[in-house]
């Protein structure tokens, strides 16, 4: 029973990849000489569900092959085929499947020979020197690339130690000469009209440098922190100096300078906007202030006694 169903199973395999006058392949020539090309061509007798295979080679090589064309109700696909080795080499069958049944083509047999050489004709030249290769730039990068470092550190060098000594020691520092705390008040005053923060509605950057000028002018002109205090502190401060007699101002002055660091904080901490005439008299009364906030001036002995 078991030989029985090996015999059909063989049958059946015969049979399903026999060769068939459908499928075919050629070549041109059987015999060839070492780089020599010659042809190979697949035809199949049909051309609907046709699948052809991937030529699969051994010791020949594939130089070109065309695509496949349609001749007659029939597929064409032709090869141009060398080999480089001596010796007989098979194009093995190529399966071919025609509307999913395989087909096999025959294989062929090709015999690639090398080329005699009668060396008693070939004539007999000396052997030649190595020739140099000529040089070129990636020869001589490495030697350009360290010289041009080496040509920056001097030249930094030179710069460094040499031309900027020389002109640190040409050029003569700038003196400045402080103004006076009231001088430097009004002129920072003018200054800041000049900028027109407050007319391109920068009202706070406008009241915060307005405030600066009139703490920096107290803090240099009576000797104290009223840059880095707060406004209560300030007006604190300015009191007890009042009380001690220490400065000479009039009341009038001090709610000024009250109102108008109330103001400034307002604008910066609550987003208050205050009309064009309010600025403009916030602006009248910083004058004010720096004009009539002045330490009490103090008094010698001997003026005493003349």
């Amino acid at each position: 029973m078991k030989k029985q169903l090996f015999y059909i199973f063989v049958f059946l395999t015969v049979v399903g990849f026999a060769q068939n006058p459908l499928v075919k392949a050629e070549i041109d020539t059987t015999n060839i000489r070492i780089g020599e090309q010659f042809n190979l061509k697949v035809s199949v007798d049909a051309v609907a569900n046709v699948i052809l295979p991937k030529l699969i080679l051994n010791g020949l090589e594939i130089v070109d092959s065309t695509k496949v064309d349609t001749i007659k109700k029939s597929l064409v696909r032709k090869y141009t085929l060398t080999g480089f080795d001596s010796g007989a080499f098979y194009i093995p069958k190529q399966q071919i499947f025609i509307e999913n049944q395989a087909y096999l083509t025959d294989s062929l047999l090709v015999n690639v020979a090398t080329i005699a050489i009668d060396t008693t004709k070939v004539k007999k030249f000396p052997i030649k020197a190595i020739k140099a290769e000529p040089y070129v730039f990636d020869d001589y990068k490495m030697y350009i690339y360290v010289l041009l470092a080496a040509l920056a550190i001097i030249g930094f060098w030179i710069y460094w130690f040499v031309i900027r000594k020389r002109k640190e020691t040409l050029e003569e520092e700038p003196v400045y000469k402080a103004l006076p705390p009231y001088e430097e008040a009004m002129y920072r005053l003018n200054e800041l009209d000049e900028k027109l923060l407050w007319q391109n509605n920068k009202i706070k950057e406008y009241y915060s440098e307005l405030t600066e000028i009139v703490r920096g002018y107290i803090e240099r002109e009576l000797n104290v922190p009223a840059l880095e205090n707060t406004t209560d502190e300030v007006l604190e401060m300015i009191k007890d100096f009042k009380k001690a007699n220490t400065i000479v101002t009039s009341e009038e002055t001090i709610d000024k300078l009250k109102a108008l660091l109330q103001e400034a904080d307002l604008v910066k901490f609550a987003k208050s906007k205050p009309l064009a005439l309010e600025i403009e008299e916030d602006r009248k009364d910083a004058q004010s202030i720096v004009s009539n906030l002045k330490p009490k001036p103090i008094i010698e002995e001997n003026d005493e006694l003349e």
